[in-house]
């Protein structure tokens, strides 16, 4: 069995850039930030930031660029994706990134939080939506605890 699955939650790290493909689909790319933190073996807290390509295609590509700007909360649920090309100069360039086939967006200003989008659930039935009483809201400088979240 084979499985490549990734959920990652943090905060947006570079304002969402919005392209469409000679195609005509949509693809938007953005950064979002996590953080590990711990407690060295002296007791001393340390804390370390990861920055995370995210790879958005389609409904989900608008979405993320109407909602989401720099700092906002998200989670991603996805796929990691290798690729390589050559640049300009003929060097091989690699790139590793998360490829999104759902996303929760994090609290707005007023508090509300927005409803998930799950492409492969069908939006008219809501299969996909889950009740605001699930979702907890996790203010900024709390740690979050293991049994809050919803998956």
């Amino acid at each position: 069995m084979n499985l490549n699955k990734v959920f990652l939650i943090g905060r947006v790290a570079t304002q969402p850039e919005m392209k469409t493909t000679s195609s005509g689909q949509s693809v938007c790319t953005l950064s979002i930030a996590t953080n590990r933190i711990w407690k060295d073996k002296a007791g001393q807290k340390k804390e370390e930031s990861q920055f995370h390509r995210i790879v958005l295609w389609q409904k989900l590509a608008e979405i993320s660029s109407q909602f989401l700007n720099k700092g906002s909360l998200v989670m991603i649920e996805g796929r990691i994706q290798n690729r390589s090309w050559e640049d300009k100069t003929g060097a091989k360039r690699y790139t590793t990134e998360i490829v999104a086939e759902a996303m929760q967006l994090g609290p707005r200003a007023s508090g509300e939080t927005a409803k998930p989008y799950n492409p492969s659930n069908n939006p008219k039935k809501d299969k996909g939506e889950v009740e605001e009483d699930d979702i907890p809201i996790i203010e900024d400088g709390e740690e979050i605890d293991v049994k809050d979240i919803p998956f």
